[in-house]
């Protein structure tokens, strides 16, 4: 049990910090300030996220709903089943629901603005950083054998691509004509532009490479793909919920290019996972 102490920290964080988030769900304390774009920026003003726009905060309590209510009971079961009869399935299921849990923490970490509960979001990166290394280099040793299908391979690919579909028209026009990003509001950058376009584009095509020489850490990367478009799709649409009980206008163009993408690729995630499951 003591092995698992960690984990047991991470998942009560992750309640803590989710719960933290929700709470500040109130519509009513929005102000306005001009930022140092010549442009109107509308804050949110309410809880930890008073400080980030109003556009940005429904989208972290959103995330945050996700979190306590899916990926949380998720984290919990996957471990309760690890606990009782450790197999490379529950080990798979694991690190999955550690990288994804990695990829929200990094997000408040980078993209929310600097609030009194900081020090948790770095306390929970760190656990999940290094809890994730380690399992990862554990599961690495074992010999995983999984058939790819052109299934598998055309979803990787489709979802290498859909995310540069999906960010990269939000940053070309900038580079293009030396403008910042229109919705930059009260911030410096988007992090998902990073986590996305820098790490899982690329890891879809490398886990790709991988499962194609029968590596047994394509396998790996695979299954986290899997439950972290799963997870995603999940997220988007906790996520689009809270930004219309907002009254946020979100244009259509941006939502048919990410939040429909991102659920449609959530179904087939969970179709694909369950396949691969039999092969563990």
């Amino acid at each position: 049990m003591k092995k698992r102490l960690p984990e047991i920290i991470i998942i009560l964080l992750l309640i803590i910090v989710a719960l933290c988030g929700i709470l500040s769900l109130d519509f009513s304390n929005a102000w306005s300030y001009i930022n140092q774009y010549g442009d109107e920026v509308k804050l949110f003003g309410s809880g930890i996220y008073k400080d980030d726009s109003y556009f940005k905060a429904p989208i972290f309590i959103g995330s945050d709903l996700c979190v306590l209510f899916f990926l949380v009971p998720l984290f919990v079961i996957s471990l309760i089943k690890d606990l009782r009869a450790s197999t490379d399935k529950t080990q798979l299921r694991l690190v999955s629901i550690e990288a994804i849990s990695l990829y929200y923490v990094v997000s408040l970490c980078i993209g929310v603005k600097y609030n009194r509960i900081f020090v948790l979001y770095v306390i929970l990166f760190s656990l999940l950083f290094f809890t994730l290394i380690k399992r990862m280099r554990d599961l690495s040793a074992n010999n995983y054998s999984f058939e790819l299908k052109k299934s598998d391979a055309a979803f990787l690919i489709f979802s290498g691509i859909s995310l540069c579909v999906a960010w990269w028209p939000d940053i070309i026009p900038t580079i293009l004509n030396g403008t910042s990003l229109s919705l930059i509001e009260n911030y410096t950058t988007e992090p998902t532009y990073v986590l996305d376009l820098g790490i899982i584009s690329p890891l879809c095509f490398i886990s790709l490479i991988l499962l194609r020489k029968k590596d047994s850490f394509g396998v790996v990367l695979y299954a986290i793909l899997l439950q972290s478009i799963i997870v995603v799709a999940v997220m988007m649409i906790t996520q689009s919920a809270v930004q219309f009980a907002s009254g946020a206008e979100i244009p259509l163009p941006a939502l048919v290019s990410k939040s429909i993408i991102f659920v449609i690729l959530g179904l087939f995630a969970l179709a694909l996972d369950r396949r691969r499951s039999q092969y563990e």
